[in-house]
């Protein structure tokens, strides 16, 4: 044993001498860390500098305080925002005709775009001071979550300029100049404003853009003036066939050095009205027969002044990192916003469709099949729009959370996706017959747009989330990255040395805690007191520890390259990304008073997320390179070899049952959808089906028990009812009650039909 407490003494004095410690161990490490640390573009730097950290970082630290998560405020409207959704938002979903807006006009009508003018809806975040509405990015967020139960065209068209468009950059860079010139013009919809970045060779690689400008001199307005001679060619822009200014991303050199610095300048961006010459604005695109505005643009050496440049000339060279912040405030808005309302449509028509559709005399809900893609709905509705709030809540905390972004935004369309082909399935042939009636088809055919823009999902997924995550998250790999290309050697071998020793604890002290958590199934894991989901969380500290110590190996194991290995980055975002998903889960059942009533949603996304996590961190250790890596892994993970399950078939019914039932529950499930009112909206229609499906069925359950015991001898129908009230078995109201059911339940399930030459003109 003296040898044991010999080796135990040695190692504390190395690792507490600094000196020593530093010429035995970090520098050696510094060595080989330099030579593995993978090369990081200009872009690439700026999109990592790019945002901030915020609850994000407590997951990678593997020891999320969940105090903290609940002590974030709970976002909340003004009471002007709240007009404003009962107001103008109500009016104009009520204006708006879906079947009109997609089929018959293939734009929204004029009085429809002269009402969001006037009402201020383009400019939502553009401050009062400039004659905008000044509201919250939860505000915002409401707004587009509200509109896209109504119209996905129209949605588009209010989201664009409040998202990644000229507005938002101006705020954040524009000279005092630009703004007091265009934000009142926007804010009024006296400019209509596109924002064009992708090109038919920059898509995902958007940061390669070719469009270039040069600096040159030339004659503007009569005058002689330092300028930007430019050519580019865009595509897929929104807005863009209307617009009447266009931001513009180019790359932009210097050759003559006019601007007095260097050559290659770097991604600019620049504000140009349509109506200036050699500006083309191409046709319409035709984005899955949706109605919204999106087109090319293009221009061959055309000229403009040097101030136009979004922040003048000093913001030369400046353009993608002012994208990447931007997109990290837009993107945690825009798209997670929209699939929100997507999903809460197809939640409250899909449960009441569920209840009021009936084979072989029973609500096709109640069978197991439809039960289970009922619960799916549901708890992935419940999922989007926790992810929605939380994050439009962090925006307003003065957050620009770019991994958080990449995160809703890709698990808000992709859980969408799944929302609305579950409720295509369960509607059948009422969800595929497109026309006045049909409430999902537009957003069925619509949803792969989501998928794509703003970054592809793919990409999303297997780069950007885990890869920006790694570095931008990590509480050590970015300061090691740091001191690793410090030019001064004595300064970065001693940052290194803090920053190496710091991640050795760090890595120590996730192994340790998940292992002991595993072995002791999170019995002694922190949770709040008094939380009903106390076992889901301490499950939940438990998982985020495995998730830190397993990055961990795998940046080890792989080094630079394991920005190329995408299927594991991808599985590694996975995990983050539910921890992160599950988490907003707490916070919206925490800032809803903990409802008992909703607890079995909540435990079904939950248990979702714990075993699509768990899944992941199984893919990476199958397919991480190294035996000892991988033994690493599983005793961190699963060290008693067993996964978490999916929640049980007993869980997905309850659920399933709370989306068929006129309740609180479902009515905070869809908070904030604008729900029509009145027989003669197919929405309406539903939910008064609905209202009166309780006591129909009790009617009609009534009736069939009377035909079994001989006491009625009318078959269904007129007949049948005129019988039953006859005998005393039904009285006139109860009668006149199942007639209306039965009326409204034909109108709900029967699908629209037109002229054979429809085909000639349907889109």
């Amino acid at each position: 044993m003296n040898w044991l407490v010999g080796i135990a003494v040695l190692a504390s004095v190395v690792f507490l001498f600094r000196p020593l410690r530093r010429m035995l161990f970090s520098d050696p490490a510094l060595a080989r860390f330099r030579a593995v640390l993978p090369d990081v573009s200009r872009t690439e730097q700026e999109a990592l500098d790019a945002g901030t950290v915020w609850w994000d970082g407590e997951l990678f630290r593997g020891r999320p305080d969940w105090q903290r998560l609940y002590a974030f405020p709970k976002p909340a409207l003004t009471d002007a925002e709240q007009a404003f959704l009962d107001g103008p938002v109500d009016t104009l979903c009520d204006m708006l005709d879906d079947w009109e807006v997609s089929y018959e006009l293939n734009d929204l009508p004029a009085h429809v775009w002269q009402f969001i003018r006037d009402e201020g809806f383009m400019g939502m975040i553009i401050p009062r001071e400039f004659g905008g509405l000044g509201f919250s990015a939860f505000a915002h967020s409401e707004v587009i979550a509200k509109l896209a139960t109504r119209s996905a065209t129209a949605t588009v068209t209010v989201m664009v300029p409040n998202s990644l468009g000229p507005a938002e950059l101006l705020l954040h860079y524009g000279t005092d100049e630009q703004k007091h010139h265009y934000l009142p013009r926007l804010a009024k919809g006296l400019e209509i404003p596109c924002f064009a970045l992708t090109g038919p060779d920059a898509g995902s690689d958007a940061s390669s853009i070719p469009d270039l400008g040069i600096v040159c001199r030339d004659v503007h307005d009569g005058v002689d003036r330092l300028g930007i001679r430019l050519t580019w060619e865009k595509r897929y822009i929104t807005l863009g066939p209307v617009a009447t200014l266009l931001g513009l991303a180019f790359r932009l050199r210097d050759p003559d050095r006019l601007l007095g610095g260097e050559i290659d300048v770097g991604i600019t961006l620049a504000l140009i009205p349509t109506s200036h010459p050699g500006v083309v604005i191409g046709r319409r695109h035709f984005p899955l027969n949706g109605s919204f505005m999106n087109g090319p643009n293009s221009g061959r050496d055309v000229f403009i002044p040097i101030d136009w440049i979004v922040g003048g000339a000093a913001r030369a060279g400046q353009g993608w990192r002012m994208l990447m912040e931007c997109l990290a405030a837009g993107r945690s808005i825009s798209l997670p916003s929209s699939c929100a309302g997507m999903a809460k449509l197809a939640a409250r028509t899909t449960g009441a469709y569920g209840r009021i559709r009936t084979q072989f005399r029973m609500p096709v809900a109640r069978f197991e099949g439809v039960d289970e893609a009922l619960a799916r709905i549901v708890g992935n509705t419940y999922v989007i729009d926790a992810a929605r709030v939380m994050t439009a809540g962090a925006v307003d905390l003065g957050e620009k959370p770019s991994v958080i972004s990449a995160i809703v935004k890709y698990h808000a369309t992709e859980l969408g996706r799944r929302v609305i082909d579950d409720a295509m399935d369960i509607h059948g042939g009422k969800g595929i017959c497109l026309g006045p009636n049909n409430y999902l088809g537009r957003a069925y055919q619509q949803v792969p747009v989501a998928i794509t823009v703003e970054g592809a999902n793919i990409l999303t997924r297997s780069m950007i989330i885990f890869g920006q995550g790694a570095m931008r998250c990590h509480p050590f790999v970015l300061r090691e990255m740091a001191a690793a290309r410090d030019a001064d050697t004595a300064r970065g071998s001693l940052a290194f040395d803090l920053a190496l020793w710091g991640h050795i604890r760090h890595v120590s002290r996730n192994f340790v805690a998940a292992l002991f958590h595993g072995l002791t199934g999170c019995r002694f894991a922190r949770a709040p007191s008094g939380d009903p989901m106390a076992r889901h969380v301490r499950e939940l500290s438990r998982v985020a520890a495995a998730f830190a110590f397993t990055a961990d190996v795998a940046m080890l194991v792989l080094g630079g390259s394991l920005k190329r290995r995408e299927k594991l980055s991808a599985r590694l975002g996975d995990v983050l990304a539910q921890l992160y998903l599950a988490s907003c889960v707490l916070k919206r059942f925490a800032d809803d008073g903990r409802p008992e009533a909703d607890a079995p949603i909540v435990r079904w996304c939950l248990e979702d997320a714990l075993h699509r996590a768990e899944e992941a961190l199984a893919g990476v250790h199958r397919n991480l390179p190294g035996r000892l890596p991988r033994l690493a892994i599983r005793l961190a993970a699963f060290p008693l070899g067993r996964r978490l399950p999916p929640p049980d078939d007993r869980l997905g019914t309850t659920v399933a049952r709370l989306a068929t039932e006129a309740s609180p529950t479902r009515d905070r499930l869809v908070r904030g959808m604008y729900v029509p009112s009145g027989e003669d909206d197919p929405i309406g229609r539903l939910e008064l089906a609905l209202a009166l499906a309780p006591q129909a069925e009790a009617l009609g359950a009534k009736l069939r028990a009377a035909v079994r015991e001989g006491a009625l001898h009318s078959a269904d129908g007129d007949a049948q009812r005129d019988e039953a009230v006859r005998i005393g078995l039904l009285t006139v109201d109860e009668a006149e009650l199942l007639e209306r059911h039965r009326r409204l339940v034909r109108d709900c399930i029967m699908v629209d039909d037109f002229p054979r030459d429809i085909g000639r003109a349907a889109g």
